[in-house]
C-alpha cells in the first residue's frame, strides 16, 4: 500500500513550528504592547519614573520589577514578561496595592507614614487586554497552519 502525498504531509508539517512560532511572537508582541500602552496611561505619575519603568521584554524583567508572570511557550523559548519598576521606580507594589499606615523604622524610626489608597494600573491593564490577546494568539496560530497546508 502507497500513500500518495506522504512526502508533501511531511514537508508541511516540518514547516508549521517555525510559522507558528513567528506568528505567535508577533501576535505576542502586539498584545503586550497594548498592555504596556494601557498600564502608562493609568498609572499615576509624580517625577514618570513608575511610567517610563513599564515595558515588556523577552526572557525576564529586571530586578525588583513587579511583574504579570511570565507567558511561556513548550520549548520554553517564547517567554515575555510585562513589568513595572526597576531600582529607580521600586514603588510600584506600593502604587498598585497601596499601603497601610505603620511607625516606620530604620533612618526615619518613630514617623508615622500615612496611608495610601491603592492606585490599580498593573493588573487592569491585563484583566482589560487579556481575552482579546489570547484570542489574537489563536488566530495567529490558525492563521500559520492555513499558510503552511496551501504551500506558502
Amino acid at each position: 500500500m502507497t500513500v500518495r502525498g506522504l512526502k508533501e504531509l511531511q514537508r508541511k508539517l516540518d514547516l508549521l513550528p517555525a510559522v507558528a512560532k513567528a506568528r505567535i511572537r508577533e501576535a505576542m508582541e502586539k498584545g503586550a504592547g497594548e498592555i504596556v500602552s494601557m498600564m502608562r496611561s493609568l498609572v499615576p505619575t509624580d517625577s514618570g519614573d513608575l511610567r517610563d519603568s513599564i515595558a515588556w521584554t523577552w526572557g525576564r524583567a529586571p530586578k525588583g520589577a513587579l511583574t504579570l508572570g511570565k507567558v511561556q511557550s513548550v520549548g520554553g523559548d517564547l517567554t515575555i514578561t510585562i513589568y513595572a519598576g526597576n531600582a529607580t521606580a521600586y514603588y510600584s507594589r506600593f502604587v498598585e496595592f497601596g499601603t497601610a499606615s505603620h511607625t516606620a523604622g530604620g533612618m526615619f524610626a518613630g514617623a508615622t507614614i500615612p496611608a495610601i489608597a491603592a492606585s490599580p494600573f498593573f493588573f487592569v491593564s491585563y484583566r482589560a487586554n487579556r481575552k482579546k490577546v489570547k484570542s489574537r494568539i489563536t488566530r495567529a496560530i490558525n492563521k500559520a497552519a492555513r499558510e503552511v497546508a496551501a504551500g506558502s
